[in-house]
Order: structure tokens, then C-alpha cells, then sequence
């Protein structure tokens, strides 16, 4: 699995967790959709940390925390 697909996976695993849509997710993260909508269909190459730390802060959770899950484990190289 790529970065990439790890971090859209996650995201979605977050929104099914937290019971909420991508849209909604955007929303408590104070970022566009479209940038969401992005990462997760993997229009985005590179999801950017800050993007990534604001998604954290929607969800009320730590940044370490985002990225502690087994999708984060073996991942590819490259994208």
C-alpha cells in the first residue's frame, strides 16, 4: 500500500468510526471539500501534514494517533 492509499484509508476509517461523512469531516476540520474529496480519491499526491493535522483536530484526536494504525506498516516505497 502506498502513503497515499494508507492516509485515504485512514480517513475514511476515522469518518466510519466517528459515524460522519467526508463532507461533514471537512467541515469540523475547517477545510474545503474538495481538498478532502482530494486525499481520498487520491487526486492528492501528497496530502500535506498541515492538512492532515487539521483532519486530527475535526476529530479531536493527536497527530501520532492518526498515523497509529496498521495501514501505516509496510507501506510502498514510492507512490
Amino acid at each position: 500500500m502506498t502513503i497515499k492509499e494508507a492516509v485515504s484509508k485512514r480517513i475514511l476509517q476515522l469518518c466510519s468510526e466517528n459515524n460522519i461523512t467526508v463532507n461533514k469531516l471537512s467541515t469540523m476540520a475547517g477545510i474545503t471539500q474538495s481538498t478532502l474529496n482530494d486525499v481520498v480519491h487520491g487526486k492528492s499526491n501528497n496530502p500535506t501534514v498541515k492538512t492532515i493535522y487539521l483532519i486530527c483536530l475535526g476529530l479531536r484526536m493527536e497527530l501520532k494517533d492518526f498515523f497509529d494504525s496498521e495501514m501505516f506498516h509496510d507501506l510502498a516505497e514510492s507512490d
